[in-house]
């Protein structure tokens, strides 16, 4: 969002985007905390299977989706801005006849 000031482009800062290093930092934090996690339900499994082995297997089979799923929140990035929809009056003597029974194709 733009602001004029006394002929002067302002930014306002609420919607100013996030630093790419900001970016990239929370990424990696965000990943670094999934794989901690993977960790804990490996340990998780090993620690379980004596005791149930469906809980060592929920532990188990976590463990093999939570990289899948860090890897692809570690490289989604910030959501596109969206361009605002342009709308084009079509004039009514290029537009196409409303019935078809003026042009009839036979092939």
């Amino acid at each position: 969002m733009r602001l004029l000031s006394r002929g002067r482009d302002l930014t306002v800062i609420t919607s100013a985007p996030e630093s790419p290093d900001e970016e990239f930092a929370r990424r990696r934090r965000r990943y670094a905390i999934m794989m901690g996690l993977r960790a804990l339900c490996v340990l998780g499994a090993a620690l379980t299977y004596h005791v149930s082995g469906w809980l060592a297997a929920a532990f188990a089979i976590s463990s093999v989706i939570l990289p899948w799923c860090a890897v692809i929140i570690a490289n989604d990035g910030p959501p596109k801005k969206r361009a605002a929809a342009q709308v084009r009056h079509v004039s009514s003597e290029r537009a196409l006849p409303s019935t078809p029974s003026d042009r009839v194709i036979n092939g």
